[in-house]
């Protein structure tokens, strides 16, 4: 009798992680992935360089970034639901007003507008939203979103190909518009009515997870650590997928490079589908030390092998593993060691750090390399790699000082 009572729940939990899941694909598809196979039709028509086009496009992402703090507390005030909702709205009406744009000023603003519009859509509301629905199996319901949200660079780059075939960029986008109306829209809807409910119990009902354990100090040192964390592993994601084609051809890799590229997108979403069938074991602070463990090996390799193909090939493979692996923690560690309560908040403020740094990194990086190398760099990039292992290895030392500190505590108690 009660596994028939929780068979419905069961169902509708599967189907809110498959519509966010569409959300999700369409939101990163059109409003991120889209931009690379339009950005030269973008740039000859507004008689920019590559370089300005993409320059355009990382300010917008740091625009975004910045915003993420502010979003992050509409979404704990009114709900991710609701917030999401007007998101979709939003990314149809920035994604018409850049195509309409008649001159490059007008063009930038409307990248901005993009990318504000992201904010409201993207990965930060949605884990919200699960959270908010239900917090007990939001780590679970988080990983199978990324698993599903995985394959929009997989759908989006080909589509967006085939019909700039047909179309120009800014029918492309106008396509785009109608897609986050007439489908993701319908869907926030749905979702902002089911979850008003568990909004209201994760701001009024929900615990903080650690905070009976830990100190204030300690958790504002345990936020700043998890965020620094993040960060440096934002930026290795970062100057490494931007460079990873010339890095690859300076190595002495050729025509093998892109051979090697395109391993890291199916092994992102192998490393989510492994935590998914391993059933959610690894506590996700274990998943963050792990990932950066994985993407800083993966350069180290990189680094080693030169222009051995099968080590480039390790390269991809394990950096991908611990890029999909991090895009778990980023989602499941917040909330881990601070509860639901302000989830939103602390997810966007996480995110506008890391955004800074990822915007930054392509700069950075290539000014690194001019005057370094090749080699130099990426052993740069092993030490940032270094450093946010440590924060997040410096977190769990909190966490065991706190409960020595409690269980001896309980001891002394029980002799008094």
């Amino acid at each position: 009798m009660g596994t028939s009572r929780n068979a419905p729940l069961f169902t509708q939990s599967h189907l809110i992680v498959a519509a966010l899941g569409v959300t999700q694909i369409i939101g990163y598809g059109t409003l991120y992935y889209s931009f690379s196979p339009l950005a030269a039709s973008m740039g000859q028509e507004f008689g920019w360089p590559s370089d300005w086009v993409f320059g355009a496009f990382s300010a917008s992402l740091l625009a975004g970034g910045l915003a993420s703090p502010w979003v992050g507390r509409w979404i704990d005030r009114f709900g991710a639901g609701q917030v999401m909702a007007l998101g979709s709205i939003g990314a149809a009406i920035a994604l018409l007003a850049c195509a309409l744009a008649t001159n490059a000023i007008a063009f930038v603003i409307g990248l901005v507008a993009i990318e504000l519009a992201s904010t409201f859509v993207l990965y930060n509301a949605a884990f919200a939203l699960l959270v908010q629905i239900k917090p007990t199996t939001a780590k679970t319901s988080i990983t199978h979103l990324t698993l599903i949200a995985g394959f929009a660079s997989t759908i989006f780059w080909p589509v967006t190909t085939a019909l700039h075939e047909h179309l120009t960029w800014r029918e492309v986008y106008y396509v785009f518009g109608a897609a986050h109306l007439l489908l993701c829209l319908p869907i926030h809807i749905w979702l902002a009515r089911l979850s008003s409910n568990g909004h209201q119990f994760s701001m009024k009902a929900a615990t903080p997870v650690v905070e009976d354990m830990l100190p204030i100090e300690r958790l504002r040192m345990g936020f700043v650590l998890m965020v620094s964390g993040f960060a440096l592993l934002g930026f290795i994601n970062a100057a490494i997928l931007i460079h990873m084609l010339p890095i690859l051809a300076a190595l002495g890799l050729g025509s093998a490079s892109v051979l090697v590229g395109t391993l890291f997108g199916p092994a992102q979403v192998a490393s989510r589908l492994f935590s998914l069938m391993s059933g959610n074991r690894l506590q996700p602070l274990s998943l963050a030390i792990i990932s950066t463990g994985l993407m800083s090996s993966a350069i180290a390799i990189l680094l080693w092998s030169g222009s051995w193909q099968t080590g480039a090939l390790a390269f991809a493979v394990i950096f991908g593993l611990g890029s999909g692996l991090s895009s778990i923690a980023q989602g499941t560690l917040p909330l881990a060691l601070f509860g639901s309560v302000g989830y939103g908040e602390r997810v966007g403020q996480s995110t506008a750090v890391r955004l800074v740094a990822s915007s930054g990194a392509p700069f950075v990086f290539a000014f690194i390399m001019h005057w370094l190398g090749i080699g130099p760099s990426l052993l740069i990039c092993v030490a940032v790699g270094c450093l946010a292992a440590a924060s997040f290895a410096l977190i769990g030392r909190q966490l065991r000082v706190s409960i020595n500190e409690e269980a001896a505590g309980a001891s002394s108690g029980r002799w008094r």
